[in-house]
């Protein structure tokens, strides 16, 4: 049986899982992560994301969406686009 109580998490961040949004990390922190499967294919009966766009964004609430984000890239999975996530995020909240 779940726990619904415990969040789903990825090396230490949270994740946050909207349609086809995914956000990683908190808004109390100065940087979170966005990512949107833009497309996906069928993989034996499951949805399998082949091209997601990733987005490290400021979480600052008085900045226009656009000036929010920092970074952008697309990559053709899931797992990719999370690797790259990870390592901006750590980075932009270590401050380097």
């Amino acid at each position: 049986m779940a726990n619904n109580d415990l969040p789903l998490t990825y090396k230490g961040h949270p994740l946050r899982r909207k349609d086809n949004l995914i956000y990683y990390g908190t808004m109390a922190e100065k940087y979170i992560i966005m990512l949107q499967v833009l497309s996906s294919k069928d993989h034996g009966g499951l949805a399998v994301a082949d091209k997601v766009s990733v987005q490290l964004q400021l979480t600052d609430p008085d900045l226009k969406s656009r000036d929010r984000v920092v970074k952008k890239s697309e990559k053709d999975s899931l797992y990719a686009a999370m690797d790259v996530a990870s390592v901006w995020l750590d980075r932009a909240l270590a401050g380097k």
